[in-house]
């Protein structure tokens, strides 16, 4: 299993990192439009969607991100000029944000059920936002991305490490009975250690290090709430994985999880602060 895990890993890295790095703003903007499809595809399970439906689903997501890319390729980098302020960019990063922040709290204390015309908007609300800011942000330049997927990838590593060495008290034993309150305290420490050692090793001085840290806080907590999120959802459909479309890892939501809450905070975070 951990050969498997291992070598799948090594097999998305080779194709990320040169994407990443090498492709124009519109063929990455389509890349990661298959990519949300794919995830798209996977909510529909989650939905109890037939086969059919779940690669209508997928498709149309697909769709809907590349038409939005020829529509505004401004908005996304990929144009004459980059121009990410548009008022439908922050509404789309404003109702991501209200819902990962201010919904999904109580989602995951009354554990709603996720299902019909409703499941697919809120599959919406999840994945095409999610989509944007992983178009937008690296038009800042790929670094500045694979850094924001750092600070995910630090948040899942610490909080694994300090969940094995230190868990006894349970965080959300109903939903995620792996996940311990030492996890996510180990998470909250790696993610400020590495958000810190970034900031003086780059200069990264857009707000003052107190707020930095509870940024990097704050962002902890709403990777730590997308992962519970998908964990419940899966939970509810009866199913382990979201697909078996990455050998040893599930499927693409099992990979983005924390991405989907993560990236359009720190996107709407970025706009903010930026035209300050």
């Amino acid at each position: 299993m951990l050969k498997t895990r291992v070598i799948t890993a090594l097999a998305l890295m080779a194709l990320l990192l040169p994407s990443l790095f090498y492709l124009s703003q519109a063929a990455w903007a389509f890349v990661v439009a298959c990519f949300i499809g794919i995830a798209a595809w996977e909510w529909g399970a989650l939905l109890g969607k037939s086969s059919l439906g779940r690669v209508m689903l997928g498709v149309v997501t697909a769709l809907i991100c590349a038409a939005i890319s020829q529509i505004d390729p401004n908005a996304i980098g990929a144009g004459d000029t980059n121009m990410p302020y548009r008022p439908w960019v922050f509404w789309a990063y404003g109702i991501s944000a209200i819902f990962w922040c201010l919904v999904m709290p109580l989602w995951l204390k009354y554990k709603w059920s996720l299902s019909g015309v409703g499941g697919i908007l809120v599959g919406a609300v999840v994945l095409l936002p999610t989509w944007l800011a992983m178009v937008q942000l690296r038009a800042l330049g790929p670094g500045v991305l694979l850094g924001i997927f750092a600070v995910v990838w630090v948040a899942d590593i610490a909080a694994y490490f300090s969940g094995k060495a230190f868990g006894k008290h349970k965080l959300a034993p109903s939903i995620s009975p792996g996940k311990t309150w030492e996890g996510a305290i180990g998470a909250a420490i790696g993610v400020v250690v590495y958000g810190v050692v970034m900031r003086q090793f780059f200069a990264l001085e857009l707000m003052s290090l107190p707020v930095w840290v509870a940024a990097l806080l704050a962002i902890t907590v709403v990777s730590i709430i997308g992962d519970l999120y998908e964990s419940l959802l899966k939970r509810k459909a009866g199913i382990k994985d979201s697909s078996n479309i990455l050998p040893g890892h599930g499927g693409v939501l099992d990979r983005v999880d924390s991405l989907t809450s993560t990236l359009p905070v720190v996107a709407l975070a970025w706009l903010v602060f930026s035209i300050r």
